[in-house]
């Protein structure tokens, strides 16, 4: 089964016709489904050093094959100012066009191994941190028990990191939200609603305003606060919230690790703003929803054709019924 990776990522081998008409030229071309993925890699990542380091190959390695892409297309693709290179239009549209020729090539290969077969094959699935153990894990335990022949790899991916991750064809399947300020949608990508996620005050034993039912922002000014990364989705979102309520958090510590916060938490060092799916029963910490509520939308997403291959399908299958 074909995999996603970076040294050991597969290549198509094989030649692909492309029939290109104009109206001076309709000749068919012989496009190698490699040089495609290099391309489509350098519109993900912008850079040929990225996609040099992203394939394990030199950046000379990877200009000259896309020069000879070039040739092969007889067509500008890159336009080259000193060492800098971007994409022409006709680069965009190929490279487009390129990752959907190699999600259907993905496919046509596992329908063949897969015919009159059990779904089978390996599906790379990227969550953020707080679906792990609340969703992931509990998804990729049903599908080894109904087919054992597929197998799920699990990555951490917050959402910032993993939407360009599916783009660049390093993921088969992401759980992310849609709601993250800079995850543009994109046409070749589709999304698959799974459900909300309520964004609730995290609290010591105690603690003052754990005696009311709901916690007024406003209220936590004065308080010390746990915060995920600079640049996350709950940084973001727990910055634009509290700024809302009229004061700028006093952050205490950053943690990309949620587990982390609850502990930060339950002895008493500060308070913090966490999905719900992040509680874990193990923390003595008390939560409570905000008085003007908050939640995420919690969404899977996945390369319009690669849904095409059974063990996607399966696994897509799983999340809705998650």
């Amino acid at each position: 089964m074909p995999t996603v990776g970076t040294a050991e990522r597969h290549v198509h081998r094989g030649k692909l016709p492309l029939l290109l008409s104009g109206s001076v030229q309709s000749a068919v071309m012989s496009l190698h489904p490699w040089r495609l993925r290099l391309l489509a890699d350098l519109a993900a990542l912008g850079t040929i050093r990225a996609v040099a380091a992203h394939e394990n190959l030199s950046p000379s390695a990877v200009s000259q094959q896309l020069s000879v892409l070039e040739r092969e297309t007889r067509t500008q693709l890159l336009e080259r100012t000193g060492r800098r290179v971007r994409l022409t239009t006709a680069g965009l549209i190929l490279a487009r066009r390129g990752r959907e020729i190699l999600d259907r090539m993905d496919a046509a290969e596992a329908e063949l191994r897969g015919l009159g077969a059990e779904p089978a094959g390996r599906v790379t699935l990227a969550v953020f941190q707080s679906a792990v153990h609340a969703l992931a894990v509990p998804v990729v335990s049903r599908i080894a028990r109904a087919h054992p022949d597929i197998e799920v790899v699990v990555f951490e991916l917050e959402p910032h990191d993993s939407m360009p991750a599916l783009r660049r064809g390093d993921v088969d399947v992401i759980v992310t939200t849609t709601d993250f300020v800079g995850t543009e949608l994109d046409p070749a990508v589709d999304l698959v609603p799974i459900g909300e996620d309520e964004i609730i005050m995290v609290l010591p034993p105690g603690h003052p305003a754990a005696a009311a039912e709901t916690v007024d922002l406003a209220t936590c000014a004065d308080q010390r606060w746990a915060f995920d990364v600079a640049g996350s989705y709950m940084a973001q979102l727990a910055t634009g919230l509290c700024r809302a309520a009229g004061f700028e958090p006093r952050i205490v510590c950053r943690l990309n690790n949620y587990l982390l916060t609850l502990q930060h938490v339950e002895a008493g060092l500060s308070v913090a703003m966490l999905p719900s799916l992040a509680i874990d029963p193990r923390f003595e910490v008390v939560t409570r929803p905000l008085r003007s509520p908050v939640s995420r939308r919690i969404t899977a997403a996945v390369r319009r054709h690669s849904t095409a291959r059974a063990a996607v399908a399966v696994v897509l299958d799983a999340l809705r019924a998650a």
